[in-house]
């Protein structure tokens, strides 16, 4: 009976691992749709986050070809398009953002692996320049602590330092550290902000975020029915953050499960996933 036991628990294991090789090459692209009055007309944003390199179909074609079908109005990138350790290699990611930018306006904000990539030039040498300088001549609007106004959006993008990507207890962020980095939001115009961890919507809201979109938690690994993400990349277990959608006090943020993995590099009931956003303009009776 032992080995019996042994035995299915080895099969097991070999299901699960087949069934998240599978999971990590193919994604999905799931909708949200909010409306609000600072909208004037209808639009569609595409929003991509954690790459970390990964490729479905050569070049991408296969994630370029989804996000055609959707025909937004523009894409929105949430950071960690490549992997930052020892090494940095950032053909993939380039590859994919030049290709978006010849179709769509393109607003890019930095994750940790951007922001690593930014802080050790010691190790990394002048990547991050040469990665930032060629997206810019490829038309990519880069938000680093910057807000970019697009109609009546105002896009901005907050780089969150070290502290509070910390394994196990993160620094805490406050409303008033996201205007000491950006400036005020914008009140007038939809605010969107592009900020890499959603552990912090409450200051994310507070600063006056319409809409935050975040990643980073790569879904929480594993997803369970009815408790959601098992373990972040910083080492929570079972944070309702790591994907989907939340509101509080009219303020939204949507978190992706991202496309992408690295370190732990399993995914199983997570697909990598492609958000669209509809903003739709709500009536006013």
């Amino acid at each position: 009976m032992k080995m019996e036991w042994i035995w299915a628990l080895c099969l097991a294991a070999a299901g699960g691992l087949l069934r998240s090789e599978y999971e990590k090459r193919h994604f999905s692209v799931e909708e949200y749709e909010i409306e609000s009055e600072k909208i004037r007309k209808d639009r569609t944003l595409v929003f991509l986050s954690d790459l970390h390199n990964q490729e479905f179909g050569k070049g991408n074609r296969d994630l370029l070809a989804a996000i055609e079908r959707v025909k937004p109005d523009m894409i929105l990138v949430g950071g960690d398009m490549m992997v930052t350790k020892e090494q940095c290699r950032i053909g993939p990611a380039l590859e994919l953002t030049r290709a978006l930018a010849a179709r769509r306006p393109v607003f890019y904000g930095n994750g940790n692996h951007e922001t690593r990539m930014k802080k050790y030039p010691e190790r990394y040498g002048d990547l991050y320049d040469r990665y930032r300088e060629s997206l810019e001549r490829a038309g990519v609007c880069w938000l680093s602590d910057e807000t970019a106004v697009w109609e009546e959006l105002a896009i901005t993008g907050l780089d969150l330092e070290e502290p509070y990507y910390r394994k196990l207890r993160p620094a805490v962020l406050k409303a008033e550290q996201v205007t000491a980095q950006v400036g005020d939001a914008d009140r007038q115009r939809f605010q969107i902000l592009l900020a890499h961890s959603p552990l912090f919507f409450s200051a994310y809201r507070e600063w006056g975020a319409d809409l935050t979109l975040s990643g980073h938690f790569h879904g929480g690994t594993i997803r369970l029915p009815l408790v959601g993400g098992v373990m972040t990349p910083q080492l929570q277990f079972f944070l309702p953050c790591c994907g989907g959608a939340f509101e509080e006090d009219g303020r939204r943020m949507i978190v992706s499960r991202g496309l992408g993995t690295h370190s732990i590099r399993i995914r199983f009931n997570n697909k990598p996933q492609v958000i669209v956003v509809r903003l739709k303009r709500k009536p006013i009776f």
